[in-house]
């Protein structure tokens, strides 16, 4: 007689950035190698640090990531972890996939960052393949730059005819309309983002380097990230004035848009965002607050981090 054991595949469920979490992939800073040469850098604010002999030092990065991870433990996440490679930077688990609904989208990033995507097959593995995606190559996305929101998905972009001149321009249109033609359903609400090969101040790397939604209608925002004014009031008026944050531009660089929510009520937060978790405290937001401005040094943050897999 023969016995045959059904493979239970991962139910993948992500409507929106902050239903209750249960299972993300959580970034790793071990091993992360020496201090990037300045032409390797790729952002403006990683490049302002090389320079400055400020880059961020693995210990504090590691110390950092674990504050994060015992955070999502104390709230009974299931964090999954990349694969160490050797003198590999591997922190920011969203740039190279992302998941709406059930499908799990793998990012076409920087041709030098493939390895990371390998990194995590573990996880990618236990999905099944129909509702694994892999966009044409035509298509450059990374999942910064995409946040979906219940019946919508917004995505950040840049459709400049220099598109191709900026590092930091991570996202094209050819992807907007792929991630449409995946989820007919939605309505695909796609922003031109700032970008600056130079000036952190002055680029969004991605969208949620400009925005976040947080709470059931809630929402972080900075102006001048967004390159078309009215892109930017769409969202202000389908938010709320009333229910918007809004982040001067020292506090985009600082990377106070890149919270992190667990839950519509659960918000991790960096310990230096004085303004910010005092006004979400007052809105009645449990604020979880943890170093983490090391690694904001590489113009990412807390949802940079993470790459979640199911919500409730």
């Amino acid at each position: 007689m023969k016995f045959f054991c059904a493979y239970i595949f991962m139910k993948l469920n992500i409507q929106n950035e902050t239903s209750r979490l249960r299972e993300v992939i959580l970034g790793i800073a071990k091993d992360n190698g020496p201090v990037p040469l300045l032409e390797d850098a790729y952002d403006p604010k990683s490049r302002e640090h090389i320079l400055n002999g400020t880059y961020p030092k693995e210990e504090d990065m590691v110390a950092e990531l674990e504050a994060f991870n015992a955070v999502l433990k104390k709230y009974d996440v299931k964090v999954h972890r990349p694969k160490v490679l050797n003198n590999y930077n591997q922190i920011f688990a969203r740039d190279i996939s992302f998941v709406i609904e059930d499908k799990l989208i793998i990012a076409n990033i920087l041709p030098d960052r493939k390895r990371e995507i390998e990194a995590t097959e573990h996880v990618w593995n236990q999905v099944e393949k129909a509702k694994r995606i892999t966009l044409p190559e035509n298509c450059h996305v990374e999942g910064g730059d995409v946040i979906p929101w219940n019946d919508y998905i917004f995505i950040g972009t840049y459709s400049g005819s220099d598109y191709a001149d900026y590092i930091t321009a991570r996202t094209n249109i050819d992807a907007v309309i792929a991630i449409q033609e995946l989820f007919p359903e939605k309505i695909v609400k796609s922003f031109e983002l700032r970008k600056s090969n130079t000036n952190p101040k002055e680029n969004a790397l991605h969208l949620d380097c400009c925005f976040q939604p947080i709470g059931k209608t809630k929402a972080i925002i900075h102006k001048n990230g967004f390159l078309v004014e009215k892109e930017y009031q769409w969202l202000v008026d389908f938010f709320g004035k009333e229910n918007i944050f809004e982040v001067s531009k020292d506090e985009m660089y600082d990377m106070n848009c890149n919270v992190f929510s667990i839950s519509e009520n659960v918000i991790v937060s960096e310990q230096n965002f004085t303004r910010l978790n005092k006004w979400l405290k007052s809105d009645g937001f449990t604020v979880e607050e943890i170093p983490y401005a090391e690694i904001a040094k590489q113009e990412g943050l807390l949802r940079c981090s993470t790459m979640p897999l199911i919500r409730d």
